[in-house]
């Protein structure tokens, strides 16, 4: 009995000890969930416990600066545990507005917008949302918001680069400075000769944006950003989304198909100057429109040698005998996704007869 009660004060000690631990070990909790809440909401840097790597982006803060010159905050990454899959705004001071008007074809434009938020990240500009051809050969009206969905493409790069619809109030009316970069540039030319223009101008037009900037040579992490906004930014508008998916489970329904990209439109053999096979009224139609359109450079074209080269899409008859080749069975049906063939009924001619399950729009 005089142990038990002497073991009493003991047994107390123990169970306040264990109180105070549990009590310690909740206001660390609540303590820690109020201080992530908090940083997600003022900017404050992440533990890197608690961070995890984005698909495309990689590990570790993106920080692209090679020179003291331009100054980056560390980039949050993508993918957080536990946290909304939103990223939250990186906040930097901005060195101007980047303004750019994409030219060529949709695919030839999208190319042109992962660089372009590649520039803008780099030099820690402000970018407006693009704005796409509409003077090219298509003539194609649409907007960016027509094409793709502009509340994801600014919200998933919140973390990388600040973009905004319109242009502040400030510089409505104001005519920008306007040029082109020199093609396949690297990031260096970017930082000493584009950044000073920013800084000085405050506000940059980029009136060609094609091929701007080198496909090689490049840092990593540029790279990496230029792969995030190509295969995760640049997503459809919500309604085009909806008609791809109609299409293509139409399209399964009849069963196994290939769709066929000939690129053997007139804009194309007319700009490279690939005539193989055409007649010489094809040619000189094709040269009369390649001198009508004054931005082209180059005027005077080799076919033979372009397309020794390698730089000429292949024939509708050349496509054929890849077909073949690669052992498509005659009753394969082909869906041409492309604008109107050059040519005609005439230039397909070969293909039909070998894969007579053709369908092509008018």
């Amino acid at each position: 009995m005089a142990k038990r009660k002497a073991s009493l004060p003991a047994i107390r000690r123990r169970g306040v000890g264990m109180l105070r631990w549990a009590v310690r070990v909740a206001s660390s909790i609540v303590l820690w969930t109020m201080f992530l809440h908090l940083s997600n909401l003022i900017g404050l840097p992440r533990p890197p416990l608690l961070t995890a790597r984005p698909s495309c982006l990689g590990g570790g803060s993106t920080n692209y600066s090679d020179s003291s010159s331009v100054s980056f905050l560390a980039a949050d990454e993508v993918g957080r545990l536990a946290l909304p899959a939103v990223p939250r705004r990186r906040f930097y001071k901005s060195n101007g507005y980047l303004l750019i008007s994409c030219n060529g074809g949709l695919n030839q434009m999208r190319a042109a917008i992962c660089d372009m938020v590649t520039v803008a990240r780099y030099l820690n500009l402000t970018m407006v949302v693009p704005e796409l051809d509409k003077q090219s050969f298509w003539a194609d009206p649409s907007d960016f918001g027509d094409i793709f969905d502009v509340n994801y493409f600014i919200d998933s790069l919140r973390d990388e680069v600040k973009i905004v619809r319109e242009l502040p109030h400030k510089f409505r009316g104001k005519v920008p400075f306007s040029m082109q970069p020199i093609s396949w540039s690297n990031e260096k030319y970017y930082l000493r000769q584009i950044l000073p223009l920013v800084r000085k101008h405050k506000l940059v037009h980029f009136s060609r944006t094609d091929s701007r900037l080198a496909n090689n040579g490049l840092p990593l992490k540029l790279q990496k950003l230029r792969c995030h906004v190509n295969y995760n930014s640049l997503r459809f508008s919500p309604s085009i989304e909806a008609l791809g998916k109609k299409m293509v489970s139409v399209l399964r329904k009849t069963g196994s198909f290939t769709v066929l990209h000939l690129r053997y439109e007139m804009d194309m053999l007319a700009f490279s100057g690939c005539t193989h096979g055409c007649s010489d009224k094809e040619t000189a139609e094709l040269t009369r429109m390649r001198y009508a359109y004054p931005w082209w450079k180059e005027k005077e074209i080799d076919s033979e040698k372009k397309r020794l080269e390698g730089l000429c899409p292949l024939t509708p008859g050349e496509t054929t005998l890849v077909l073949k080749a690669l052992g498509f069975p005659r009753d394969t049906r082909i869906y041409i996704a492309s604008g109107e063939i050059y040519g005609g009924e005439k230039r397909l001619a070969a293909l039909k007869t070998e894969f007579p399950n053709i369908v092509s729009t008018p």
